[in-house]
């Protein structure tokens, strides 16, 4: 439809606030693991767990993300780390993302793989520093 065409313009931006949610969604994930807030039930102390180890990376990924510092290279190894932790957690319980609680984990996934094709958008300390500003 023609009408959506002039959405366009407002593309970059939107990246940008794409970037900025998840950033803030995974980082949510390591401040309930390293800081205990918010309490989530059944989320583990942190300490040599599986949980407790990624807890601080997600916190690292999640606030590098929502600054936009660095996007394209914390984009790929977040979205790797996403892969492993699917694989080792939920793909371990069958095949279905609906059925092994792992749909957030590989959307997370694909989004910041994404991202990093797609870079940090205009609202970025990357585009501040005078980073390729790209949709």
């Amino acid at each position: 439809m023609a009408g959506f065409s002039s959405l366009d313009r407002h593309a970059p931006k939107m990246l940008s606030v794409l970037r900025i949610v998840s950033g803030l969604l995974f980082l949510e994930h390591g401040t309930a693991k390293v800081l205990g807030f918010p309490a989530v039930e059944g989320v583990p102390p942190p300490g040599l767990s599986l949980a407790g180890a990624s807890g601080p990376l997600e916190l690292v990924f999640g606030a590098l993300l929502v600054l936009g510092l660095f996007t394209r290279p914390v984009a790929f190894l977040a979205s790797g780390f996403c892969a492993v932790g699917y694989w080792m957690v939920h793909g371990q319980q069958g095949p279905y993302p609906i059925l092994n609680g792992g749909e957030t984990i590989a959307l997370y996934c694909f989004i910041f793989l994404y991202i990093c094709f797609a870079g940090a958008g205009p609202w970025s300390v990357d585009a501040m520093r005078g980073g390729r500003r790209r949709r």
